[in-house]
Order: C-alpha cells, then sequence, then structure tokens
C-alpha cells in the first residue's frame, strides 16, 4: 500500500467520519488535561503547604540564629572582634555561604551584640512588684533606625572606647511600664546607661522585634527562688558602635546574626533540600564553613528543620489517601479510552472483516487505524497537556507531559490493538451474542490474576493503614480499584444468566414490548460489557470517593463540636453577668442557653482532677440530646431530698477510679456527697473528661445562702440551636463584658470547624480529591451515554419498521427504556452494592485524620478516623446513571416519533 493510498485513505477517513473523530478528540482532550493537571494539582497544594507551614509559625521558629560567646573569640584584639565594622563583613560573608534553596529575608535580619545574661539595675525608683531588682539586657545591634520611628529624643550614639557610661533607647511600652523617660539613668554592674530616645517599632511582630520580646516591651517575670517573686525584665537598645563596651559588664557578652527564613518562593519539591541545608548548618559542613568566618566557637540553630519534618510527615500522611484517588480516576479514564476503541472496532467490525478477507494484512490494517487514531488523538493529548500546564500551576513539568502523552498513546493504540485481536486471522461473520457468548481461557486465567492481585491489596491496607508511612504502595492504593473490577468481571459473567431466565417466561406472553427488549438486550454484542465494566469501576471509586469526603465532614463536625461542647460557649474565670444569658437568649437561631457551674476539684486518690459540673437537668438534658454528648434523662438527676446523697452521672474514668460508692466534693460553696448512678462518655461541658455532673436545684437546696452568691455563679454559658447569627452572638459578648476584670471569651462551633480546614496541604488535598470524584462520576456518566449511542441507529431503524407494522408511540417508548434498563439497573445496584462492600473491606485501613484534621499525621485527639458508608455517595451517582439511561432512551424515542420512516430505513445504504 503506497503513502498516496495511506494519506488519501486517512484523509477519507477523517472527512466522512467527523463525529467519531470529534468525539475522539474531546475525550482524549479532556482526560490528557486531566491527567496533566492531578500532578501540578498535587504540586500546587503540597507548595501551598509548605509555605504556610513555614509562614505561620511565630517568627523565632522560622528564624536561623548564628551565635558566638564570649570565650569563643579568640582574636589576638578581644574588642576588635565586637566592633560593628567587623560585624557587618562578618554579616556579609555568612550570607554568602547559604545555599539555595536557603533564601533569608534581608530587610528582617539583624546582627549585633548581646548580654546571654540580664543585668540587674539597683535604681530604687524602678518598680518592683514583689521585691527583685528589674533585670535589663543590652543590645548593640544594627539598622536600628529602619526599623523603627523616633518618638523622642535621638537614637544611641557611639560612646568613647572604655567610656563606662553609653546612650540607650527604648521602646515606648518599655517606657511606660518602667517609668522610664529621656535622660533617665540606669546603673548596672559595670556600667551606666542613661536613656537618650524612645522608639516606636515599625512592625512589632516581625523577626526583627517578635524573635526577643524583650527589645519591643518589657515583661514580668517570677524568679526561680522560694517562694518565686516577680519582677520585671527589659531590653535596652544600645548603638552597634557600644559593642566592645558590652565586655567590661558581667552579662556574657556574645555576639549573633538572626537571618529569618524567607518561604515566599519555597517550593514543596525544595523543602527536603532545605531540611538538608539546615541540618549541615547546623551540624556539618555547612558549619565549618560559617565558623571559618564567624569563629571556631561559632553555634547555629534554627526550628526550621523541625517546622519542614512536621510538613513532610502531614505530606505522607496525605500522600496515600490521595493515591487511591489518582488510581480511581486514572483506571477509570483508562477503561473508557479502552471501551471507545473496542466500541468502535465493533462498530467498523464488517468492514475490517472485509478488508481482511480481501487481503489486507494484518501489519498494515493495525498501522492504517493507528493513523487514523493519532492524528486525533496524539493533537488533542498536547492540546489538553498544554492546557493543564497554562491554567494548573505547578513546578515540575515532565510528570505532566508524561501524563498528557501517556493518554494520548492509549487513545491512538485503543483502537488498531482491539480491532487486531479480533480480526487476527480472516473468519466468516458469526454473531457473537452478550446471553451465549462463552470467556476463552484466556479471559478466565486474566480474571483470576486480577483477583488474586484485589485480594492482596485489601490485605495489606487492612494491615497497613494509609497513615501507615513509608510512602505510597501502588497495590494499596488501587484497592478500591481491584475490588470494583473484580465485582464488573463476576458481574459480566453473571449478566447473561438473569437475561436468557427472563427470556423464557417473556416468550410466552402476548406482550411485544417486553419479550423484544430482553432478546434485544441478550442480542447485544459481547463487547457490551465494557461498559458495564467502566460503569461499575467508576461507580466504586465515586461511592468510595464520596465516602472518604463525607468522613473527612464528620470528623471535622465532631472535633468542632467536642472542642466547643455545643453550637456556641460563653465562658471566662468569674461568674458571667446575669444579664448576659437573657441577651444571648434573644439572639437570632439561639434555641437554648444553658448556664453551667463549671469548677475543677482535687481528687483524693492523687489522679487527675475532677470537673464538677453543676446546671439544671432539663435544660442540661436537652442540650445533651440536641448536641449527641452523653445524653440523659432529667429524671437521672432527680433531688433524692434529706441528706441523701446526690445523684450524679460521671465519666467512665471516674467510674473505673472511685465507683459507685458515695464520696465527698468540696466546692468553693459546700461539702457535697455525691453517688455516681450513670456514666456517659462526654457531656457538653466538659466533653471527653473526668467530669461529675449533678442537679443545680439540689446543691442549692443543700447551700441555698453560699450557692445564691454572685462569687459562685455560672462561668459557662451553652447554646444550642440552628444558623446562629454569629455577628450579633459576638456584639452580645462585648457589650456585656464588664470594663474591669478577665474578659468574656466566646468560643463558635462554626469558627472552630472552619479552622479545622485551614491547612492548605488538607485544603489543597481535599480539592483534589472531590474533582477527581466528580470526574469519576463523569466519566462513568459518558460510559454510559457511549454505550447507548453506539445502538442508537439500530434501535432507531427498529422502531420505525415496528411503526411500519402499527406500533404505538407509547409502546416504542417502553421499548427503548426497557432495552435500556437491563444495563443500567445491573450497573447502579452493582456499584451501589460493590462501594459498599469495598468501604466495609477497607475501612480498616483507611485513616482519614490526616486529611480531615490539622496536625494529625496518623489521628488527632479524636484518634483515627475510619470511613464510614455514606448513603448518598452510594445512591446518587447509581442514580445519576438510571436517570440518564431513561433520558437517553425517552429522547431517541422522541426523536424518531419525529421522524419519517423512510428516512430512518434508508440510513443503512449511506455512504
Amino acid at each position: 500500500m503506497s503513502a498516496l493510498t495511506w494519506t488519501g485513505l486517512l484523509a477519507i477517513r477523517l472527512r466522512t467520519a467527523r463525529g467519531a473523530a470529534l468525539a475522539l478528540g474531546t475525550l482524549v482532550l479532556v482526560t490528557a488535561f486531566l491527567a496533566a493537571a492531578f500532578p501540578r494539582g498535587v504540586d500546587a497544594y503540597e507548595t501551598r503547604g509548605v509555605r504556610h507551614a513555614l509562614g505561620a509559625a511565630p517568627p523565632e521558629q522560622r528564624t536561623v540564629e548564628i551565635s558566638v560567646a564570649r570565650g569563643d573569640v579568640t582574636a589576638a584584639d578581644p574588642a576588635a572582634a565586637y566592633r560593628a565594622a567587623e560585624l557587618g563583613r562578618q554579616d556579609r560573608a555568612i550570607r554568602r555561604q547559604f545555599e539555595e534553596p536557603l533564601r533569608v529575608s534581608g530587610d528582617q535580619s539583624l546582627y549585633g551584640v548581646r548580654t546571654a545574661k540580664a543585668l540587674n539595675a539597683r535604681d530604687s525608683w524602678l518598680p518592683r512588684p514583689e521585691g527583685p531588682d528589674p533585670a535589663m539586657s543590652l543590645y548593640a545591634v544594627a539598622d536600628l533606625a529602619r526599623h523603627a520611628t523616633l518618638t523622642r529624643g535621638w537614637l544611641p550614639r557611639g560612646a568613647a572606647s572604655g567610656a563606662r557610661t553609653v546612650e540607650a533607647a527604648v521602646t515606648v511600652s518599655t517606657a511606660r511600664t518602667l517609668g522610664l523617660r529621656v535622660g533617665s539613668q540606669l546603673h548596672l554592674p559595670g556600667l551606666t546607661v542613661r536613656i537618650c530616645g524612645l522608639l516606636t517599632p515599625h512592625d512589632p511582630d516581625g523577626p526583627y522585634w517578635a524573635v526577643d520580646p524583650l527589645m519591643a516591651a518589657a515583661r514580668q517575670d517570677v524568679s526561680a527562688g522560694t517562694p518565686p517573686q516577680k519582677y520585671w525584665r527589659a531590653g535596652l537598645l544600645l548603638s552597634p558602635q557600644d559593642g566592645p563596651a558590652l565586655t567590661a559588664t558581667e552579662g556574657e557578652t556574645e555576639k549573633f546574626w538572626r537571618y529569618p527564613v524567607d518561604a515566599s518562593a519555597l517550593t514543596a519539591q525544595e523543602a527536603p533540600r532545605l531540611r538538608d541545608r539546615l541540618v549541615s548548618l547546623e551540624h556539618g559542613a555547612a558549619l565549618a564553613k560559617v565558623r571559618g568566618v564567624a569563629g571556631g566557637g561559632a553555634l547555629a540553630d534554627s526550628a526550621v528543620d523541625g517546622l519542614l519534618d512536621g510538613f513532610a510527615r502531614m505530606r505522607a500522611a496525605v500522600a496515600p489517601v490521595i493515591a487511591v484517588a489518582a488510581f480511581g480516576i486514572g483506571t477509570v479514564a483508562g477503561i473508557v479510552l479502552l471501551m471507545t476503541g473496542a466500541l468502535a472496532a465493533a462498530r467498523r467490525g464488517p468492514e475490517l472483516a472485509l478488508l481482511r478477507a480481501r487481503g489486507a494484512s494484518l501489519a498494515g490494517l493495525t498501522g492504517q487505524l493507528a493513523a487514523e487514531a493519532g492524528a486525533v488523538a496524539l493533537p488533542a493529548a498536547a492540546a489538553g497537556g498544554g492546557l493543564a500546564l497554562l491554567v494548573v500551576p505547578g513546578e515540575r513539568v515532565l510528570p505532566s507531559l508524561l501524563a498528557a502523552a501517556g493518554t494520548g498513546l492509549l487513545g491512538t493504540l485503543a483502537l488498531p490493538l482491539r480491532a487486531a485481536a479480533a480480526h487476527r486471522r480472516p473468519r466468516t461473520a458469526a454473531r457473537a451474542d452478550l446471553a451465549t457468548a462463552r470467556p476463552s481461557r484466556r479471559r478466565t486465567v486474566a480474571e483470576l490474576t486480577v483477583l488474586v492481585l484485589a485480594a492482596g491489596a485489601v490485605v495489606a491496607l487492612r494491615r497497613r493503614s494509609t497513615a501507615a508511612g513509608g510512602g505510597v504502595d501502588a497495590l494499596v492504593s488501587a484497592a478500591p480499584v481491584l475490588i470494583g473490577v473484580i465485582a464488573a468481571l463476576v458481574l459480566l459473567r453473571l449478566y447473561p444468566l438473569p437475561l436468557r431466565l427472563a427470556s423464557r417466561p417473556a416468550a410466552r406472553t402476548s406482550g411485544l414490548t417486553g419479550f423484544l427488549a430482553l432478546a434485544r438486550a441478550g442480542r447485544a454484542p459481547a463487547t457490551a460489557g465494557l461498559p458495564l465494566l467502566a460503569l461499575l469501576v467508576a461507580l466504586t471509586t465515586a461511592s468510595f470517593g464520596g465516602s472518604v469526603l463525607a468522613g473527612i465532614a464528620t470528623a471535622r463536625d465532631r472535633a468542632a463540636l467536642t472542642a466547643v461542647g455545643a453550637e456556641a460557649r460563653v465562658f471566662a474565670d468569674e461568674p458571667l453577668p446575669a444579664a448576659l444569658q437573657r441577651a444571648v437568649a434573644a439572639v437570632p437561631g439561639v434555641d437554648d442557653a444553658v448556664p453551667v457551674r463549671l469548677s475543677v476539684q482535687a481528687a483524693d486518690d492523687g489522679g487527675p482532677p475532677l470537673y464538677l459540673v453543676i446546671a439544671d437537668p432539663p435544660a442540661y438534658s436537652r442540650l445533651a440530646r440536641a448536641t449527641g454528648l452523653g445524653a440523659f434523662s432529667a429524671a437521672q438527676l432527680a433531688d433524692p431530698g434529706g441528706d441523701r446523697p446526690l445523684p450524679a452521672i460521671v465519666s467512665p474514668r471516674v467510674l473505673a477510679r472511685f465507683g459507685r460508692a458515695p464520696m465527698a466534693l468540696q466546692p468553693e460553696f459546700g461539702q457535697l456527697v455525691i453517688r455516681p448512678t450513670a456514666a456517659r462518655a462526654d457531656t457538653p461541658a466538659q466533653p471527653g473528661g473526668d467530669f461529675v455532673l449533678l442537679n443545680a436545684r439540689s446543691v442549692a437546696r443543700l447551700h441555698p445562702d453560699t450557692y445564691a452568691e454572685p462569687a459562685n455563679g455560672p462561668t459557662l454559658l451553652l447554646l444550642s440551636g440552628h444558623s446562629l447569627d454569629a455577628g450579633a452572638l459576638r456584639a452580645a459578648v462585648r457589650a456585656h463584658t464588664p470594663a474591669a476584670g478577665p474578659p468574656l471569651r466566646l468560643a463558635l462551633r462554626s469558627a472552630e470547624r472552619a479552622a479545622l480546614a485551614d491547612s492548605p496541604l488538607q485544603q489543597g488535598a481535599e480539592r483534589l480529591y472531590t474533582a477527581a470524584v466528580v470526574a469519576g462520576a463523569g466519566f462513568a456518566l459518558l460510559a454510559l451515554l457511549l454505550s447507548l449511542l453506539q445502538a442508537a441507529p439500530q434501535r432507531t431503524q427498529l422502531l420505525a419498521r415496528l411503526r411500519t407494522m402499527g406500533l404505538p408511540p407509547a409502546q416504542g417508548r417502553r421499548l427503548m427504556v426497557l432495552e435500556a434498563l437491563p444495563q443500567a439497573l445491573l450497573a447502579a445496584a452493582g456499584g451501589a452494592l460493590v462501594g459498599a462492600a469495598a468501604i466495609r473491606l477497607l475501612s480498616a485501613g483507611m485513616d482519614l485524620a490526616p486529611l480531615a484534621l490539622p496536625g494529625a499525621s496518623g489521628g488527632g485527639a479524636l484518634g483515627a478516623v475510619r470511613l464510614r458508608t455514606d448513603a448518598a455517595s452510594l445512591l446518587l451517582p447509581s442514580a445519576g446513571v438510571v436517570v440518564l439511561a431513561l433520558v437517553v432512551a425517552l429522547a431517541q424515542a422522541w426523536l424518531s416519533e419525529r421522524r419519517r420512516e423512510s428516512a430512518e430505513l434508508r440510513m443503512g445504504e449511506r455512504p
């Protein structure tokens, strides 16, 4: 066959089959886009996660600090080593030692000389809360003028060499706390400091000021003696020229260089290399280079490597869960592409058989089909991959290119390989009905192989768990897909049996539509089972993924409820204002506001303290039922009267520690003798704690005077309801916060729930999983649509022939529906059942805590978050399959009714 002939045949095929080419190109483009976007999406959320891990940390944890103690300075002139010019030269040399990806923020860097040991100020006019002298730390630092505004006075000027008096500036906050002003003198051991100026920091929360808070504000500390005493600590800011002067004090002078790590351009792929750089700087070859610049005793310290370790643990815990979604959507997309090729080969079967019968070689035929498919699939794959690179942010390009290339290759080879397998040798035309087809030995061996792999994957996942670490295991991650494939293969073998059984009684009935629909379903070609395979795998993946997302949402709801105890919680260290309860009860959305007296009681057994919860039983029992935290009946706390022990509901740990015998408690308003009568794992006022719940009316009866005192009032208010107005609630709490005294604090369940989903790593992984589930459901519907459209011309012609023989339109529609239903119902029911089975089999090995709860790399405070069956995730995709099948069948019948029979019956004569 000449090159011209090949080109001509290819051009003719593409011109005459524009619809098929367009459909194949669209499918490959979308699949290539998803395949190329997935690795870039993973890169994007991991990069946001590592930047958030470093950016959200306190300034002292994202800083690299190098220090040299005074005893490690071995220069001939020790004072020269502390001069500003020498420190600046060393700063520039140290910066040159930092290699990518270790980047530092130059405008927030700091270097200078400081006293590691505070010096006591003996001046009598300084404040002394409990007697000890205020302790001053001295800092001779660079770039002070660039990071602060001079409010009063002047910036410190360097003193003459050997001078015993130096100038220092302090922040306005420090001056206000200690009563300092311009001109004040502080007498420290070996040095006198004169206050020359007051400063206001430009960015008090930035690394320059926040790493060492004493530079920005004085703070109260407690001495280590007995008894401990409070005293003030503060920082004095000297000129960088006065570094040598600090060596004359007893303050254990040291040089230091502080460099905040800049994570704005850090990527997830660079995180391991950054950690290696930091470890080398702290303990390895990079430290040796720094010591060659700063001095032999230089030490480097940073908490950034610990932050990166935490990110790596979270990343490793999330990756296996995401891999389950990746394997699921990848398998479904591959099956749909293969199914498309198989359906095209079946549609063109007579043509290909004729070519083989007339002498076309198998290699030539395969090459021609590959050229036809490649002319459409390869450009579409290139376009999809390029679109993903443009639209989806990410760092790595090669994985996306390989994914798009693999999609294009699969789209190119699906048709020729299927055609080559079906037309290895010329054969006479024979009908291969689905109801009578016999599986080959090769198919049996392949199915048994997949069964063994699926069983191994399930066992491995149940033993290891997705949170076990050690990276992504392909076999474990493919477990849901393998279960779906096995179920599909089993159903494909069983599918002909109900068709044959139902056809026999239908043949004896007088109606036409039932028998004809079952007969046509049974006489469908054997390749009609491929859509069922794609549907079952897609539905299993979608159901499994939907249950994962539902499990994540449920875990976050439970964690938020455990943290708050109700929809909202108002609490303070002292009794709440009496008018607060009425104010919050009037907030829209609040159904009930329950005041609670919550106090901590020491336990007689020396164990953990007990939380004494005193509340009104009817209101508190309604709250417990509404939240699901330790529901009980108010009658269980009924007042026994007299001097009998008060009934109490306790936690299981309290019951295990003290039993059911009466015990005495000593709260502020008087002794209480209680007797545990019931145990609950949780209670709204103290979820999960060692609590003792009592009847407020019983306590008021026993201690009417002390219990009614305002000092013993409720310290906690728990709110129940739906869609609480958070703004109005905050306004009510602010309005009733006393001007003097401890502030009222408000905790909202909704805010706590939102905070649990705040991590970019978890947010990105959850969104990617959601996209994979939606794409899987889309591919399932596409597989059904392709299978229905494949047989659409034959069904249309059948309707036309039957209408010429007098078939009413209503029976025609019924025939279309009954013919489409068997496969759709089987796929829907099988998908729901297999999805439920997969969830039950794999739930023991799926820990969703890394995705659901921040910082929970293997289970958080609530323990491992296991997968649970979600009815909506199981039923909605299956219902969508049935609905789509009905819509397509009815639409085809409606269109057929509006076309003339002569046009329909001549369709087969068209070229």
